[in-house]
């Protein structure tokens, strides 16, 4: 293979040629966030909610070597059904295309590649963050330092609490990336609605949000995402106590284990999986359809925008 241009699915790039509302979906929930079969369905799934809000979703992907924006059925089954998917950030896609590999964007790379579609929303479940111990790791996600250079706006419920919220909070202000909440003052921390932390700005609609995108591009001097924290119901999280037992439980099998490094969240995830008997992925699933359904009307608020003032 030597072409290594970025690919467009047929209804992506008729939509964005014709400058209309597209959302950008990452694929590292369906390789490796989901048992399958529910990957799959859920895929889907997020795929229809992005639709019935009145956008097109363009899930992105690497199929054999061919980073994809916007992929079709038979490449999101692949992605979803294929052993040996390899996970994908941004430093990964130039090496793994040159490979032929198949694999699954996370959050960084899906923001990198999308901003470079010209697509300016993405819905994704949680973003990746300051780890625990980060003191004496120095494990931080690479998605703090691409949404800090990428002008991305970022749906989702927070980051999962297993992360230093704090300090991913700390990190995000040093960074630049603005963070604002959707109808809330407080950051949310993905299965709770409420991280423990307070916010400077909450916005009420998408149409606000649209106005926030339209600022900084019109005045050009700040590159980096915005972060719109979506809270689940409080009657729609993970149940408080459950959550903090389920937490304070696999924070010691991880440090009995010794797990480190890459091995911690999918480690814990799976944790709240098994001790949760399911109540979590429930929940995360939750959390990423209403993520999608925001960021759909975020994407016609912006779009309609443009169409009143095109300057």
């Amino acid at each position: 293979m030597t072409n290594f241009h970025i690919r467009y699915g047929a209804e992506v790039a008729e939509a964005l040629r014709d400058a209309r509302p597209v959302v950008a979906l990452e694929s590292t929930i369906v390789s490796h966030g989901l048992p399958r079969p529910e990957n799959l369905r859920v895929a889907r799934q997020i795929e229809a909610t992005v639709r019935a809000a009145g956008a097109v979703p363009a899930t992105i992907g690497m199929v054999g070597g061919a980073l994809v924006v916007g992929l079709d059925d038979a490449q999101l089954t692949r992605l979803a059904t294929v052993d040996g998917v390899v996970k994908l950030s941004v430093r990964d896609l130039a090496v793994a295309a040159a490979a032929g590999a198949d694999g699954a964007t996370t959050v960084a790379a899906t923001s990198a590649v999308a901003a470079a579609a010209g697509i300016g929303v993405f819905a994704t479940g949680g973003l990746g963050g300051v780890h625990r111990e980060a003191s004496q790791t120095f494990d931080e996600s690479a998605d703090l330092t691409t949404l800090a250079r990428t002008p991305i706006a970022v749906v989702c419920a927070g980051v999962k609490s297993i992360l230093d919220v704090g300090a991913t909070l700390e990190r995000l202000e040093t960074l630049g990336v603005g963070v604002v909440g959707y109808r809330t003052r407080r950051f949310p921390g993905f299965y709770l609605t409420d991280g423990g932390f307070d916010l400077d700005w909450s916005i009420e609609s998408p149409e606000q949000v649209a106005d926030v995108l339209a600022a900084r591009a019109q005045h050009g001097v700040h590159a980096g995402a915005l972060i719109v924290a979506n809270p689940l119901p409080a009657d729609e999280q993970l149940d408080p106590a459950l959550h903090d037992r389920t937490l304070a439980d696999g924070l010691a099998r991880l440090e009995r284990d010794g797990i480190t490094g890459k091995a911690v969240t999918p480690y814990l995830l799976a944790h709240f999986h098994s001790a949760t008997e399911g109540a979590s992925l429930t929940v995360n699933v939750r959390i990423i359809l209403r993520n999608a359904d925001l960021a759909a009307r975020i994407a016609v608020a912006a779009a309609a925008r443009r169409t009143d003032d095109p300057a």
